[in-house]
């Protein structure tokens, strides 16, 4: 493995995606699936075993870009649901952040910390 680019986020991802459309392809008995889902795998595999370590980082470079984004607001949406008992999201109506506060506190004023606004919310049970 010497001189070759090696695993990478985007490998792994590749590497999921082939195993889920194999299960797949598995479970229908579709056959041109079992085709479509080793695209992927080989995919994977020459990224790996590449020599072009700076065409591979590249293409790792520009996914990171496009997943980072939804990996956040993905985590923050299960963030919300986890606290749902204990917490309430408001957005703000100037800057529209997103903004946690405590239940049952009744009305609150609630001031924004990114642009200084301050709205009156109920925070409800």
């Amino acid at each position: 493995m010497i001189g070759r680019y090696g695993p990478d986020q985007l490998n792994l991802t590749l590497f999921l995606l082939f195993l889920v459309l194999a299960l797949a392809a598995t479970l229908t008995g579709f056959f041109a699936l079992t085709i479509v889902s080793y695209v992927p795998f080989f995919v994977s595999v020459f990224r790996m075993l590449s020599r072009n370590i700076k065409a591979r980082r590249r293409e790792n470079d520009r996914f990171l870009t496009v997943i980072t984004p939804l990996k956040t607001r993905v985590k923050r949406r299960f963030t919300a649901l986890r606290e749902i008992k204990t917490h309430k999201y408001f957005a703000c109506p100037g800057c529209k952040k997103s903004l946690r506060v405590p239940r049952g506190k009744g009305r609150l004023q609630i001031t924004c910390p990114k642009c200084g606004l301050r709205f009156m919310r109920n925070s409800g049970k």
